[in-house]
């Protein structure tokens, strides 16, 4: 192998497992004898046909490399997780995508879900670092020290983080706010990868080298 290790990190995902073979079938061509990290953005589940299958291969890819695999939560795992304890809402996370996720999974609701499925979700990261970059769901706030540390902030934001040209320190990669021209968003400071797969559009992937913030590729596959 070569001494440098290529990071890929992957964007919302949401349900559609088909997509996510192939992108992985790319990711593993791609990187041939080199070693690799993959960090998945969050919201692996809801509104696609197979939450389910999603949330199997990305436990197994942790099980069978545990420190080169990371998953952080999305919003619409705390979705889940909320919608067991917090009174509206399940009927908010339903309307969002989730009847689809239950669907997925044979039940008629999440206290029905398998229970290491749920400890899986609720154990689920809301930052990943490197040297290079910060690996987050949603993004930051600029007015606060980095990273923000709100939780909330980490799984929702879009504005002001999204409009603003602000620098973090390191180059910050994230998801949640899906591209409708179904591409990534690369800015100075920050990359989105949340490129719409669950509408229609390319589930990608940006490659990630230890010299520098900005993706240096990107892979990407289209719906068929």
């Amino acid at each position: 192998m070569t001494a440098e290790t290529l990071t890929y990190a992957i964007g919302d995902i949401h349900g559609c497992a088909d997509l996510l073979d192939r992108l992985l079938e790319r990711i593993e061509s791609h990187a041939g004898d080199r070693a690799k990290k993959l960090v998945f953005l969050g919201d692996y589940i809801d509104r696609g046909p197979d939450s389910a299958r999603v949330v199997e291969t990305l436990r197994r890819l942790q099980w069978r490399a545990p420190d080169d695999v990371v998953c952080l939560m999305g919003n619409h795992e705390e979705m889940l997780l909320k919608s067991l304890h917090e009174p509206g809402a399940l009927d908010h996370w339903v309307y969002n995508g989730g009847a689809e996720a239950l669907a997925s999974f044979g039940v008629s609701g999440p206290e029905e879900l398998p229970g290491e499925v749920l400890d899986w979700i609720e154990a689920l990261p809301t930052l990943h670092e490197d040297a290079q970059r910060w690996y987050v769901h949603a993004g930051f706030r600029s007015d606060t020290e980095v990273p923000d540390s709100d939780r909330h902030t980490r799984l929702w934001i879009r504005e002001p983080f999204l409009s603003e040209d602000h620098d973090f320190g390191r180059h910050v990669v994230h998801g949640h706010t899906p591209q409708t021209r179904g591409g990534p968003d690369c800015r100075r400071f920050r990359t989105n990868l949340d490129t719409g797969a669950v509408f229609g559009n390319a589930l990608t992937a940006g490659v990630f080298s230890e010299s520098q913030g900005p993706a240096v590729e990107f892979l990407r596959v289209p719906a068929r």
